[in-house]
């Protein structure tokens, strides 16, 4: 990848400097976060997945699943299919790496970003998400000439309880678009931060 930010600096400078993955230390609480464009979920989907765990049915676990399963269909309005509007996401994550957040990894998908970060510097994740949706929102509307709803209103989010879970879960990030069968092999996915760690 040689693609630069608005500031011309290229990514790999930005993030290859980790070159090693991350390991949870349990000092702060690492954020699993899925985050998705809207009309990609339905209500009525939704709902039934949210009544199914109520009922107790379901586990949260499986529950988190039925969704990144749906997601990963592809359906709704994919903007982020578009290379320059999930540049553009990306580059915002990015951006407040070690400002706002330590970033562990990511995977910009067709309709959905999962992201794990843990909240640095006293910022809450509800403030976090709020900055990171808000304005890629408003720069995705003006790429794109439209108006309107860009990102759902609601994330999923979960802590990493321990090391394993987060272990497990960037190989999960990591391998979202493999299993979606949008690449071969993790690293081969353009927006995610896979190929900087050569997986």
């Amino acid at each position: 990848m040689n693609r630069t930010t608005a500031g011309g600096f290229k990514l790999a400078e930005q993030w290859h400097s980790r070159g090693y993955l991350p390991h949870f230390d349990g000092e702060l609480i690492p954020q699993f976060v899925t985050y998705r464009l809207a009309n990609t979920l339905p209500k009525e989907v939704l709902d039934g997945y949210k009544q199914r765990l109520d009922q107790g049915s379901i586990s949260e676990i499986e529950y988190h699943a039925l969704v990144d399963v749906y997601l990963d269909r592809g359906l709704g309005e994919a903007f982020l299919r578009l290379a320059d509007v999930a540049e553009m996401v990306e580059e915002n994550l990015l951006r407040f790496d070690g400002v706002k957040y330590k970033l562990h990894a990511w995977v910009v998908m067709s309709n959905h970003v999962h992201v794990l970060f843990t909240p640095m510097n006293e910022h809450k994740l509800a403030s976090i998400m709020h900055s990171i949706k808000s304005y890629t929102a408003n720069r995705a509307n003006r790429m794109l000439k439209r108006s309107g709803e860009f990102w759902a209103t609601e994330y999923f989010d979960r802590y990493i309880r321990d090391g394993k879970h987060f272990s497990n879960t960037v190989a999960y990030i990591h391998n979202n678009p493999v299993k979606a069968r949008l690449c071969m092999t993790a690293s081969d996915w353009a927006f995610s931060s896979a190929r900087f760690l050569g997986e």
